[in-house]
């Protein structure tokens, strides 16, 4: 499922326009995005939580190589799946 097929399902499910649901979809993916941002996790209970992880500096190769090189450490969004939406996906 993409964007736009998102889109036409919460507009369906929410019996609003499409417009209204792509603004509604944008708003969300918006307010998630400010608050891992600023170092916050969403949680969303029964569906999951949204968090940053640090990932650590490491050396990787080169594959056209093969040289060791530094790869710096950086900041990774994840997410877990909450109990709902494993055992909907499981059963």
């Amino acid at each position: 499922m993409n964007k736009s097929e998102l889109v036409d399902a919460i507009a369906a499910s929410a019996d609003i326009p499409k417009a209204s649901a792509g603004r509604a979809l944008d708003a969300v993916i918006a307010s998630i995005t400010g608050a891992l941002t600023s170092g916050d996790a969403v949680s969303l209970v029964g569906f999951g939580t949204f968090d940053v992880k640090d990932r650590a500096a490491r050396t990787g190769r080169n594959p056209q190589t093969g040289q060791p090189i530094e790869i710096a450490a950086s900041k990774v969004p994840s997410f877990k799946a909450g109990k709902s939406l494993k055992d909907a996906v499981n059963g």
